[in-house]
């Protein structure tokens, strides 16, 4: 494994929510949120490019002048184009959708808001499906409501229809933050960070994201804290979590062989005192995994794994 930060200095106190995309083979864009502190105003979304071995340094991606940014997410359309959603607002109760992106010329189209009621997805990668439809994993923070969403296109993402809600019955601030992944079989899952239930929960559809279950808890615990996952190549899924109900370190790699029906913790990638959260995970087109996260909210560290490794 191979570890380092994105950036060792940066002109922002704080920083959360990193996000991580391949754009060409050996080639990443990484973004997150950074400022004095989260929720403050001078908060924007920082990036920064990998190529070569090393990052770029760090540069404002998207700005909202009358209000903080928050959570944003990296996703690549089949076209070649690198989309960048993320929200804005004084809190997560009041957020409105935005994005930008990227065409193949590296040029970025001006920050676009999304349609009222559309969020984009609220901290991890939307999911492509072999049909070529984008499901995006949202969720919304409304008074004493939490609830899951996902937001279906068919093409591209030029235009989105919502789905839901995915909650946990008898608990309304219950999941948010979906990560989504396809099982062998075809059918999609839900995993979901829970505010008080104190476990990783999961929902899953057979219909390609159109109904969803309601969402359950599983074995796994969860400290009302980020997750991320995806399948690899071999047909693996691995996860990135915090593996315990309070605290934000350790942060660990956990592994399924049975489509996220049982899991075993592989990796432990940080396990100091501190925070170590939000983790965001790829992998590349060489095989490689890619894991982004905060580290201590003061950098955002990347780690890189052989699949071996797990």
């Amino acid at each position: 494994m191979i570890k380092r930060f994105i950036f060792e200095s940066a002109p922002f106190a704080s920083c959360h929510a990193s996000t991580i995309v391949e754009t060409a083979p050996g080639e990443f864009l990484a973004a997150w949120f950074g400022g004095s502190g989260e929720g403050a105003a001078d908060v924007a979304i920082w990036g920064a490019s990998f190529s070569g071995g090393r990052w770029s340094p760090p540069e404002v991606l998207a700005d909202e002048p009358e209000a903080p940014c928050w959570n944003p997410v990296l996703f690549a359309t089949r076209d070649g184009r690198v989309h960048l959603y993320y929200k804005a607002g004084l809190s997560p109760q009041s957020w409105s959708g935005f994005f930008r992106v990227r065409s193949t010329d590296g040029s970025w189209s001006e920050p676009e808001m999304l349609p009222a009621g559309l969020l984009g997805p609220a901290k991890n990668k939307p999911l492509l499906l072999s049909s070529g439809r984008i499901v995006a994993g949202t969720s919304v923070e409304s008074y004493r409501a939490w609830a899951a969403w996902v937001e279906l296109s068919d093409d591209g993402g030029r235009t989105w229809r919502r789905r839901g809600p995915i909650a946990a019955p008898g608990e309304p601030r219950g999941v948010i933050q979906p990560a989504i992944f396809e099982t062998s079989s075809g059918d999609l899952r839900m995993l979901l960070r829970s505010a008080r239930i104190g476990r990783i929960c999961e929902a899953r559809s057979s219909d390609r994201g159109e109904t969803w279950t309601a969402a359950a808890p599983t074995a796994l615990a969860n400290p009302n804290s980020g997750i991320d996952a995806v399948r690899l190549q071999d047909g693996r899924v691995i996860l990135c979590h915090n593996p315990l109900e309070r605290g934000r370190t350790p942060l660990v790699l956990s592994v399924s062989e049975d489509d996220g029906d049982t899991w075993r913790e592989a990796v432990q990638l940080e396990s100091g005192p501190g925070e170590y959260s939000y983790p965001a995970v790829v992998q590349a087109s060489d095989g490689e995994i890619h894991v982004t996260y905060t580290w201590r909210r003061e950098r955002i560290g990347h780690a890189v794994l052989a699949p071996e490794d797990l």
